[in-house]
C-alpha cells in the first residue's frame, strides 16, 4: 500500500473511531418537537426607569432559572438568545399555561403603610382594592422584592388556619419600622394595616397584632400571608415571591408545545423511513454497481454514524425541520460515490488495456472537482443561514453543514480506502465485472447508441419551463399563499379527537363559540389543525371545548403562539438568508466556472423556488418553517445537479477551447445523465420511504421535497444548461454553437445524421 493510501486508511479509522466512541458515550439532544414539551421564548421590555440591555436580561434569566427549578421540571434548559429574548425549555410539560403564567409575571412585589380608606373619585394617590374588594390608600413602598430573603408554603395544621405563605426579609429593621409606625393607630383603623403588593394586585393586609407596642414594630424581619390558599396557590405564591423581582418585564413571543405521544411518532416514523429508505437505496446501489455497491453502502453507514457523532459533539439539537438537512445531505453522499463510479467507468471503457485500480483512481481524480464544488455551494448556503436566519431554518443550517461534511468524509476518505483494498485483490482483478465499472451501463449505452441533441434548439427547453413557470406563479396569484403562523404570528393548535370529524362540522362549532375566523384544516387520520390569531389560555379553552364537542373528544397534541413581531421577524431574516445565500452561491460559481455557468445555475434555483411555492399554493398546502427546510433542500439538490453539468463543461471545453459552447454542453449533458439517474432513483427510495412512513407531521415535507427533486433534476439539465448556452450565445461566446446545430461532436448539422462516437471516447484524442 502506497503511502497516500495508508495515510488516508489511518485517517479513515481514526475518524470512524471518534465517532463510534462520541455515538456511544455522548447522546444528541432532541428537540422538542420530537421528545414532546413546552418550548417558550420571552422578550425583555425597557421601562421608564430600566433599559432592558444584555446585562438586564442576563439577570432576569438568573431569576428565571430559580423560578425554573421550582417548578421541578425535570432537565429544564434556558438560555440568553440574542440581547433581547429568553428561550426556556421543558420537557415532558404539556399544558404551558401555569410555566407561562409564572414566567411571565414580573412578581413586583412590595409591602406598604396604609393610608386609609379610599374616598370615591380620589386622585393622586395610589389605590388598590384589598382582600374583600375595599379600596385603601397606600403609601410609598417600604419594602420590595430585593428585600425579601426567602419564602415558604407551609400548612398549619395546628391552628387549622390552612395553607399559608411565610416571608423572610433580608433586614429585619425594616420590617420592624413600618409595624412600628403602623401599631401607633387603633386596633379597627385601616392605618393599624400593612399591605403586601403583588403586580399591582394587594394579597395580604394584615392588622398589626394589638400586643405590638407603638414604635417597636415585630421584630425578627418576617410575616405571614394567609388568604384561605390550596396547596398549589400557596406554593405558587411562595415561588414568585421568593423569585424576586424580574429586573424587567418580559413578554411570551412564542410558545410551542408538542405533546408527548406526537413526539414519540415522529421519531418512531423517522426512524422506519430511515431505514427503509437506506435499505431500498443500498439495495439499488449494490445492484447498479456491484461489488462497488456494497463498499458504498458500507460508506453510508459510516456517514450516518459520522453525521450522528458530529451533532453530539457540537452540542446540537436535532428537530424535525432539522432532519431536512440530513436528507439532502445523504443524496449528497450517494451522488459523490455515484459520479465517481461513473467517472470510473468511463476510464474503464476507454483505455485499451483497462485495470480496476487505475480506473477507479481516475475516477476518484475526474470526480473530485464537482464533488468539491457541489459541497461547497452546499456549505456557503449552510453557513449563511445559521449566521442569518432564526428558528428551524437555523437548525436546517447545523444539520445541513455537519451532514455534508460528513458525506465528503465518506465519500472521499471511506469509499475510497475500501475500494482500493478491493480491487487490489487477486480475485476481484480477475473477474472484473464483479467491481461493478467494467460495464458502462444501459442508459449510457442507450445514450451511446441514440445520441440525442438535446441543446441544438435550447431556447425550446427554456420555453417550457417558461410555461410551467407561469402555472406556477398564477397558482401563487390567484389562490394566494397559507403562510403559517411561523410567518404570520397566532395560534395554531392541533388535536387528536376521538372520532372523524368533518372541518366544515369542526368550523361551525368554533363559529358557534364565537370564532368565526378560525382556519381548520384535516391534518390526518381523527385530527384536526386550528389556525387563529392570538388567543388567551381562556380562548384556548373555549377552542378546544368547541372542537371536543364536534369530536366526540379531544386531546390536545400540539400547541404553537407565536406573537407578531416574531413572525415578522422569523419571515424578514429567512428571505435575508436565503437572498445572500443563492447571492453567494451566484459569485462562487462565477468565480470558478464562468458568469453565464453562474447565472444558469441561479436561474434555475429560481425556477424551482416558484414551481414548487405555485405547487404548493394550488394544493393549497401551508408555507410554513417545514416547507421552508424542504425548499432550502430542493435549491442545495439544484446546484448540486447543475454544478455537475457544468464541471463536465468546464472540463470538455478545457480539451478543446474552441469547441461551441452548446455542442460541449450537450456532450456534458450525455455523459452526466447516468449519474443523474442512478442518483435520482436513490433519492426517491429515500423520499419515497419518508413521504408512506414518516407519518403526518413528515408528509406535506416529503411531498415538497418529492416535486422538488423531480424539478432540481429536470431544470439542472434543461433549464441550467439551456439558459448558460443562451447567455453564452448573446455576449458572443457560444454563436458557433448555435450555427452548428449543437451536434455531440460539434460538428456541422449534416453530421449529426452519421455514426457519433460513445461519449466517453468522443472526448479523447481532442
Amino acid at each position: 500500500m502506497k503511502r497516500p493510501a495508508r495515510v488516508r486508511a489511518l485517517f479513515a479509522l481514526a475518524v470512524i473511531a471518534v465517532s463510534v466512541f462520541v455515538a456511544v458515550t455522548v447522546p444528541v439532544r432532541l428537540g422538542l418537537d420530537l421528545r414532546g414539551g413546552t418550548q417558550i421564548v420571552l422578550e425583555t421590555r425597557s421601562t421608564e426607569t430600566v433599559e432592558a440591555d444584555r446585562e438586564a436580561t442576563d439577570r432576569t434569566l438568573e431569576v428565571l432559572r430559580g423560578r425554573i427549578d421550582a417548578l421541578g421540571v425535570a432537565e429544564p434548559t434556558i438560555v440568553r438568545s440574542g440581547d433581547h429574548r429568553i428561550i426556556v425549555e421543558l420537557p415532558g410539560v404539556q399544558d404551558p399555561r401555569k410555566a407561562a403564567d409564572v414566567l411571565g409575571r414580573t412578581a413586583q412585589l412590595s409591602v406598604h403603610p396604609v393610608l386609609g380608606p379610599a374616598a370615591a373619585g380620589e386622585k393622586g394617590e395610589r389605590v388598590l382594592p384589598d382582600e374583600a374588594g375595599e379600596r385603601l390608600r397606600l403609601g410609598g413602598a417600604s419594602l420590595t422584592g430585593q428585600d425579601v430573603k426567602g419564602a415558604d408554603a407551609l400548612f398549619d395544621q395546628q391552628g387549622g388556619a390552612g395553607w399559608h405563605v411565610t416571608v423572610d426579609f433580608e433586614d429585619g429593621r425594616g420590617w420592624a419600622r413600618l409595624t412600628g409606625e403602623a401599631a401607633c393607630h387603633p386596633a379597627g383603623d385601616p392605618q393599624r394595616r400593612v399591605a403586601i403588593v403583588l403586580d399591582d394586585k394587594i394579597i395580604s393586609s394584615p392588622q398589626v397584632d394589638p400586643s405590638v407596642a407603638c414604635g417597636a414594630g415585630i421584630t425578627g424581619g418576617s410575616t405571614q400571608i394567609t388568604g384561605s390558599f390550596t396547596a398549589e396557590e400557596a406554593k405558587e405564591l411562595a415561588l414568585l415571591v421568593h423569585g424576586g423581582a424580574l429586573p424587567v418585564p418580559v413578554e411570551t413571543v412564542e410558545q410551542r408545545t408538542v405533546g408527548a405521544t406526537l413526539g414519540a411518532e415522529a421519531i418512531e416514523a423517522s426512524a422506519w423511513a430511515a431505514v427503509v429508505g437506506t435499505v431500498l437505496t443500498a439495495v439499488f446501489v449494490i445492484v447498479v454497481y456491484r461489488l462497488m455497491g456494497v463498499l458504498a453502502t458500507l460508506a453510508l453507514l459510516c456517514y450516518g454514524v459520522i453525521s450522528y457523532a458530529g451533532l453530539a459533539a457540537l452540542g446540537a439539537t436535532l428537530t424535525l425541520p432539522g432532519l431536512a438537512g440530513f436528507v439532502l445531505a445523504i443524496g449528497m453522499a450517494v451522488d459523490a460515490n455515484v459520479l465517481v463510479f461513473e467517472r470510473a467507468r468511463e476510464e474503464y471503457g476507454a483505455r485499451n488495456r483497462p485495470s480496476g485500480r487505475s480506473a477507479l483512481t481516475a475516477g476518484f481524480k475526474g470526480a473530485f472537482s464537482a464533488i468539491a464544488d457541489s459541497n461547497v455551494t452546499t456549505l456557503i448556503a449552510a453557513v449563511l443561514l445559521f449566521l442569518l436566519a432564526s428558528g428551524p431554518v437555523k437548525g436546517f443550517g447545523v444539520t445541513l453543514g455537519i451532514g455534508v461534511l460528513a458525506s465528503m468524509v465518506s465519500a472521499l476518505v471511506i469509499t475510497r480506502v475500501l475500494a482500493e483494498f478491493a480491487v487490489a485483490r487477486r480475485w476481484v482483478h480477475r473477474r472484473p465485472r464483479v467491481t461493478g465499472l467494467a460495464s458502462v451501463g444501459r442508459v449510457r449505452s442507450y445514450l451511446t447508441r441514440r445520441d440525442p441533441q438535446l441543446m441544438r434548439h435550447p431556447r425550446r427547453w427554456l420555453a417550457v419551463s417558461a410555461a410551467v413557470l407561469v402555472v406556477a406563479g398564477a397558482g401563487i396569484v390567484m389562490r394566494g399563499l397559507d403562510f403559517g403562523v411561523e410567518f404570520t404570528g397566532g395560534r395554531l393548535i392541533e388535536y387528536s379527537t376521538s372520532t372523524a370529524v368533518d372541518p366544515d362540522r369542526a368550523r361551525a362549532a368554533l363559529a358557534d363559540a364565537g370564532f368565526p375566523q378560525a382556519v381548520v384544516q384535516s391534518s390526518g387520520e381523527n385530527r384536526l389543525t386550528v389556525r387563529t390569531e392570538e388567543l388567551t389560555d381562556a380562548q384556548a379553552v373555549e377552542v378546544a371545548d368547541a372542537v371536543a364537542e364536534a369530536g366526540g373528544g379531544a386531546e390536545k397534541v400540539r400547541d404553537e403562539l407565536i406573537g407578531p413581531s416574531l413572525g415578522d421577524e422569523l419571515r424578514r431574516n429567512a428571505l435575508i438568508a436565503l437572498g445572500l445565500a443563492l447571492g453567494a452561491q451566484l459569485l462562487y460559481l462565477a468565480v470558478r466556472f464562468r458568469w453565464m455557468f453562474g447565472a444558469g445555475a441561479v436561474g434555475a434555483l429560481a425556477h424551482d423556488v416558484i414551481i414548487l411555492t405555485g405547487v404548493f399554493a394550488w394544493l393549497g398546502k401551508p408555507v410554513d418553517g417545514v416547507f421552508l427546510a424542504a425548499l432550502l433542500t430542493v435549491i442545495g439538490y439544484s446546484v448540486n445537479d447543475s454544478v455537475v453539468v457544468f464541471d463536465r463543461i468546464r472540463e470538455l471545453w478545457r480539451k478543446d477551447g474552441r469547441a461551441p459552447l452548446a455542442g460541449v454542453a450537450n456532450r456534458a449533458i450525455l455523459q452526466t445523465v447516468p449519474r443523474t439517474v442512478n442518483t435520482g432513483i436513490g433519492v426517491f427510495f429515500i423520499l419515497a420511504a419518508l413521504a408512506l412512513l414518516g407519518g403526518d407531521s413528515l408528509t406535506d415535507f416529503a411531498l415538497a421535497l418529492l416535486i422538488g427533486v423531480a424539478v432540481g433534476t429536470y431544470s439542472s439539465v434543461l433549464t441550467a444548461a439551456p439558459l448558460a448556452v443562451e447567455l453564452g450565445a448573446r455576449a458572443g461566446g457560444g454563436r458557433r454553437g448555435r450555427n452548428s446545430g449543437g451536434t455531440g461532436s460539434g460538428r456541422p448539422r449534416t453530421a449529426a445524421r452519421q455514426h457519433t462516437p460513445a461519449p466517453d471516447t468522443a472526448t479523447r484524442g481532442r
